[in-house]
């Protein structure tokens, strides 16, 4: 197997690493890329599933994963234009305070504040963090509904942040199953430095 270290590196080149090491191939051989982003592991995968690899890809931490790719050999010479996916995130921070959306019915609140937050992984353009405190630190603990698309969102490279003081307050703070603790500072200037912010 061969090992190709892209860590740290910004497109193109952990797709440019990758091609070298697919060119270099006398024959079949499985070649293992580490990448530290998402966004790196989709236009590795890109490249290779064009160059007639098998490619899959697992997420071994919040920075870093690891794709492997199947050759039979070496992919004809044509040359392919090297291309970088956007980062599909923007500077929005979206912002969740209760474990319900808008007043009146609690249980229509909750049934909203679910559809919101799959309406999130929705987007075109993903938000760069989602900030959860007060009611909605519930929202990332055990037994919530929307912990799925949550850690969909994280994967992708959503930053998901929950104010340790309200964790502490209803007592999750060792139930938080997604994203990290934060604390109101780092809330704070979270949104002071955000392009926009869009609260439920």
């Amino acid at each position: 197997m061969i090992t190709v270290n892209a860590m740290g590196d910004n497109c193109p080149i952990p797709v440019i690493k990758t091609k070298k090491a697919m060119q270099a191939l006398n024959g079949p051989e499985t070649i293992e890329v580490l990448v530290d982003n998402e966004i790196a592991v989709q236009n590795v995968t890109k490249m290779a599933s064009a160059s007639g690899g098998q490619v899959s890809s697992e997420k071994v931490s919040d920075a870093e994963f690891k794709i492997m790719i199947q050759m039979e050999g070496a992919p004809s010479s044509s040359e392919e234009e090297v291309s970088c996916v956007p980062d599909a995130r923007d500077n929005t921070v979206v912002v969740v305070s209760s474990d319900r959306m808008g007043t009146g019915n609690d249980e229509l609140g909750k049934v909203l504040i679910k559809g919101f937050i799959f309406a999130v992984t929705q987007l075109d353009t993903l938000p760069k963090t989602m900030l959860f405190y007060n009611g909605g630190a519930t929202l990332t603990a055990e037994g919530s509904d929307s912990l799925e698309d949550l850690k969909s969102l994280e994967a992708q490279g959503v930053e998901i942040m929950t104010c340790g003081t309200c964790l502490d307050y209803y007592g999750l703070k060792e139930k938080l199953q997604v994203g990290t603790v934060t604390n109101m500072y780092s809330i704070v200037e979270t949104m002071a430095k955000a392009g926009r912010i869009i609260k439920p």
